[in-house]
This record gives structure tokens, C-alpha cells and sequence, in this order.
């Protein structure tokens, strides 16, 4: 190729014509078949691209790409992984918290079925005692109110309280 080919070629170059014969190139906004492309250009920063703006731009391999599917895969699988292990802990200690009210509950039920010959009212203590054939009752009176020598067994002291649960009262 001579100096004369050449600067033809260069001329050609703007109209979006290759400078070799048979080689295609994009050049200058203009494709191989004539036709111009209209979409709409990046306008942002050149980091921020979605496609290389240089040729100096490192390659994007489907190599590159499959690991940092993978590393995302293992960050995604031990953020699960850890908020499952959370949820286990607390689905855990829920279930003995449920195990606590249901034996609440339980005694609690044990206790209003307990013969008083007074009324429940909330607020005030009632005293367990209980007959040698195995019958409970609730008094008022507290052992000492019996001169220390109360007729049956203390089993416990009790409050009643506004929601009708019971609470076991320390001697």
C-alpha cells in the first residue's frame, strides 16, 4: 500500500469505509452496512459503563463471571444459613416458654378446682392445706394463725390474681 492508498483510505475512513478491502469494522457511528446506530449512548462515567469504553479495559471472561456467581452463592447461603440458625434458637426458646405456660396453665386450673369455702377474691392470699385421705383445700387462716400447729398439712400460700392466675408465694 502506497502513500496515495493510504490517504484514500483515510478519507474513506470518515465515511465509515474500512482503510484494508474485505475488513469490517464499525467506524465512526456508521456499522459495515451503511446504517447508523440510534440507541442511546452511555452518558454516565466511564466506570460506571456497562460495556468497556477502552481497549485497555481488562477482558470480561465467562470464567470471571462464573466465580463471582459462585462467592455471591456463598455469601447468600451463609447469610441464610445464619438467619436460620437464628430463627432455630428462637423457635427453641419459644417452645420452652409454651411449655412453661401450658404447665402455668395447668396448675393454675389445678388450683380453681381446689374446694374454698370462701369467695375467690383477687389480691388476697389463700393458704394450701391438705387432709390425710388426699383432699385439698384453701383457707384464709396461715399456719401461724394456727398457733403454729394448723390442723392439716401446708402444702403453700397462694395469691389470686386479677387475670386468675395463681402465684406461688415463698414461706
Amino acid at each position: 500500500m502506497d502513500c496515495q492508498e493510504f490517504c484514500l483510505g483515510a478519507c474513506r475512513l470518515g465515511e465509515g469505509r474500512s482503510i484494508l478491502p474485505g475488513r469490517r469494522e464499525f467506524l465512526g457511528g456508521v456499522s459495515m452496512n451503511g446504517k447508523r446506530y440510534r440507541g442511546p449512548n452511555h452518558q454516565g462515567a466511564d466506570r460506571s459503563a456497562p460495556y468497556p469504553l477502552s481497549r485497555l479495559a481488562p477482558a470480561v471472561e465467562l470464567v470471571d463471571l462464573a466465580q463471582e456467581i459462585a462467592r455471591a452463592d456463598e455469601v447468600v447461603a451463609a447469610r441464610a444459613n445464619a438467619e436460620l440458625r437464628l430463627i432455630a434458637e428462637q423457635i427453641r426458646a419459644l417452645q420452652q416458654r409454651a411449655r412453661q405456660v401450658l404447665e402455668e396453665a395447668e396448675r393454675d386450673q389445678a388450683l380453681h378446682r381446689v374446694r374454698c369455702h370462701c369467695r375467690r377474691i383477687p389480691g388476697k392470699v389463700y393458704h394450701l392445706y391438705e387432709r390425710p385421705d388426699g383432699e385439698r383445700y384453701f383457707s384464709l387462716l396461715s399456719p401461724e394463725d394456727w398457733g403454729g400447729a394448723p390442723p392439716h398439712q401446708h402444702c403453700g400460700a397462694y395469691r389470686l390474681e386479677a387475670d386468675m392466675r395463681w402465684v406461688a408465694l415463698d414461706d
